[in-house]
């Protein structure tokens, strides 16, 4: 499924053989939007008319069958601002009653992409031939959605059930040499033998040497009904289990179950009327929402509108071969970038290029990467204790450990032994970028470029610009960004930058809660419920009370005024108890880090109470669980509204996305702020005066949610940039 923006179309051609050739065309993947499908019914009509049309082949420009539904169109129908089509024109009265149902045979030419609506309809004609390298599947669920154009009853009686379920619900395509052992595609040939081969099996059917089949009605793939039944009944329990909060997935196993009990037609009926209701859900719009979203955090005005090109980087350098800077450095040769990873001694290099080496080993075990692979990739990666081999970067990436005049130190070495154009990106996540360069005459290369934890899987790649930064160097990095496969977000320096400074209140939130009578686990429990990977006690103990407790104090010299000074990680850390890696913070944990509530967690909290003064509030040992997710999360609302009325975010859909690819968000809530606006400026604004008169300032809302409140705005509608810090 795709985006586009420009008007689609068909054409037809009829050749001398008699074979009509439609071809779609709405570039960049030839989406289907509702210009190309009324397009296609008219070519498909004038070809089922004309008498020197004798069979017909569907195939996609430039290489690309189809990437599927316009997905820009969904906000006009969930808006009702399109004329979408009446229920059932396309997946039943033009690929049924017109393609499948047709007098001429039909085959479709798959090369590059089939998904979504292109493999529906692809699935409707007589045969497919495919491309060996071609993708087809139906990823909609990744939108809230099911298959709307009879994907749902086509594709389990061309593959079977479980691999047509297992399909839908991962929302994983097949290349072309699996789709044929699947029985998805006939035949597999060559992108340059694709048509002409096409052609010919359509002439084939015509003249009964090859079998005319309507996919719809095909039942040798199909299990028994007592065997489908238990494989609807599996499916469901994996479905809750992997997804508890979401409906779209049984809704598809509901749809598909309903057409092999109740027949294939009746199956169609069901699944427009599901798709109908699923397309205007909350889950669907969150999602449509989150896939511009993520598409858009390149787009940054006034910097990737000057038509600045980004500058080639051949050659990288990373500084520091501890977790991040070897998991910087993993990311960098996985894409084909010479690196040259440097550390203060040969002990601590070797140690590093091991962490790359091992990072790279996992793939091969995994079967994500052959043993040659491997050894091409490691190959990319060259050792240094000194700068000499610097004199030909173009791009430095510094990860040391967070101390202001070590990095102070580096930059002004990197700016004697590196070229004048190479860019100096810290990976620090809590020191000012302008406090690192400030003993350099080079603040306009100066960059902030904060990964996340493992640096070489997280696909969040903050990019941290400086009033002094060259929108050039920005345009350089974001391309290095995307050539990563690492989703860039373009954002102002500032503490803790976007991320960590609009989740740090969601662990001094929990940590308040507790103090005044909330139970830790119960809070964990109900945060986890609401979709994040873990809790904020289960988090504080995976990432270290150490690192906690840097972030925390980074916060307290910035925003005293907002910060509730909670003792209890610091009692704790007294005890030796640092997380995971002590087998005790908030929790327990066995050899396998399995985590277990600890009773003696009670005496630390009385502690931490009786040194802050926090008196126990009743109220808050039997909070509902509406008001714990409120309570936890309104506080982060907050912090994202003050980091977007500052303009360290452009765009609120930026802070979406990082909060999701950097803190586990749940995406089908749409981010932070495209949930809080679902809740409502007002509402979120008068719980937290409510809560600030009882707990204090730490609730307390920003001025700009005050302001949005009163007049019951939008969090997410643009800010006026010239009021902002950048």
């Amino acid at each position: 499924m795709e985006g586009s923006r420009t008007k689609g179309r068909t054409t037809i051609e009829v050749g001398a053989d008699g074979v009509a050739l439609i071809t779609i065309i709405n570039p960049p993947v030839n989406s289907l939007s509702f210009d190309v499908l009324y397009s296609l019914k008219d070519s498909y009509e004038q070809a089922l008319r004309r008498d020197d049309v004798k069979a017909i082949v569907i195939t996609g420009a430039k290489g690309k069958f189809s990437g599927g539904f316009d997905i820009s169109s969904f906000g006009g129908v969930q808006g009702g601002k399109v004329n979408e089509p009446r229920p059932g024109f396309i997946s039943v009265e033009i690929l049924s009653d017109t393609v499948e149902a047709a007098k001429k045979p039909s085959v479709a030419a798959i090369d590059g992409l089939a998904l979504g609506g292109g493999l529906e309809v692809a699935m409707a004609c007589h045969a497919r031939i495919s491309t060996p390298t071609a993708q087809l599947g139906l990823p909609e669920l990744q939108l809230g959605i099911i298959p709307g154009f009879g994907g749902t009853q086509r594709l389990p009686r061309l593959v079977g059930i479980s691999k047509a379920l297992e399909m839908m619900l991962t929302s994983k395509p097949v290349k072309g040499e699996e789709a044929h052992a699947l029985g998805l595609v006939d035949a597999v040939v060559s992108p340059n033998e694709l048509v002409s081969t096409a052609r010919q099996w359509a002439l084939d059917i015509l003249e009964c040497r090859r079998p005319w089949i309507a996919s719809l009605y095909k039942t040798g793939k199909l299990d028994s009904l007592g065997e489908a039944r238990e494989i609807f009944k599996f499916a469901r329990a994996q479905a809750q289990k992997r997804a508890p909060n979401l409906t779209h997935p049984i809704v598809c196993i509901d749809v598909v179950e309903h057409g092999i009990v109740s027949g294939p037609r009746n199956g169609l009926y069901k699944e427009l009327e599901s798709f109908q209701e699923l397309v205007r859900s909350d889950t669907c719009k969150s999602l449509i929402h989150i896939f511009f979203a993520q598409r858009g955090t390149t787009k940054v005005p006034g910097i990737t509108d000057l038509g600045l090109v980004p500058r080639r980087v051949k050659k990288v350098a990373v500084l520091g071969g501890g977790l991040m800077g070897s998991g910087i450095a993993t990311a960098l040769v996985l894409s084909n970038y010479p690196v040259i990873l440097k550390e203060v001694n040969n002990q601590f290099l070797q140690a590093g290029i091991g962490r790359v080496k091992a990072n790279l080993q996992s793939r091969v075990k995994k079967g994500r990467m052959t043993q040659e692979k491997f050894e091409k990739t490691m190959s990319l990666l060259k050792g240094a204790l000194d700068y000499e081999s610097f004199k030909d970067v173009d791009l430095v990436i510094e990860a040391v450990i967070e101390n202001v005049s070590l990095k102070q130190q580096i930059f002004s070495d990197l700016e004697k032994y590196c070229p004048p154009h190479c860019i100096l990106a810290s990976n620090t996540s809590t020191i000012d970028l302008n406090l690192i360069g400030k003993q350099t005459k080079s603040q306009d290369r100066i960059i902030g470029a904060h990964f996340f934890s493992p640096a070489h899987v997280m696909p969040l790649l903050e990019i941290v610009r400086t009033k002094q930064t060259s929108p050039q160097v920005i345009v350089d990095l974001l391309d290095v960004g995307k050539k990563i496969r690492k989703t860039p977000v373009v954002v102002g320096n500032c503490t803790g930058f976007a991320v960590n400074r609009m989740f740090f209140p969601y662990t001094q939130a929990a940590l308040l809660l507790v103090e005044h009578g909330a139970d830790p686990y119960q809070i964990d429990k109900v945060i986890t419920k609401f979709g994040m990977p873990m809790g904020p006690f289960r988090l504080v103990d995976l990432v270290g009370f150490g690192v906690a407790i840097a972030t925390g104090t980074q916060f307290v010299v910035n925003f005293p005024e907002r910060t509730y000074k909670s003792m209890l990680i610091p009692l704790m850390q007294e005890d030796k108890r640092a997380g995971e890696t002590t087998r005790k913070g908030f929790y327990l944990y066995d050899d396998r880090r399995k985590a277990k509530p600890d009773p003696e967690l009670r005496k630390y909290i009385e502690k931490a109470r009786n040194i802050s003064g926090a008196a126990i509030d009743p109220r808050l040992a039997k909070l509902p669980e509406k008001d714990i997710v409120e309570m936890i999360f309104f506080p982060v609302v907050n912090e994202a509204c003050r980091v977007f009325a500052e303009g360290i975010a452009v765009k609120a859909a930026d802070l979406d996305i990082s909060s999701l690819m950097g803190m586990g968000f749940p995406p089908y809530r749409g981010g932070i702020m495209f949930w809080a606006d679902s809740l409502g400026s007002k509402y979120i604004n008068s719980r937290l005066e409510e809560w600030s008169k009882t707990y204090g300032e730490f609730f307390k809302p920003c001025a700009f949610l005050a302001e949005r409140a009163a007049k019951d705005a939008p969090l997410s509608s643009p800010v006026d940039q010239a009021k902002s810090r950048l």
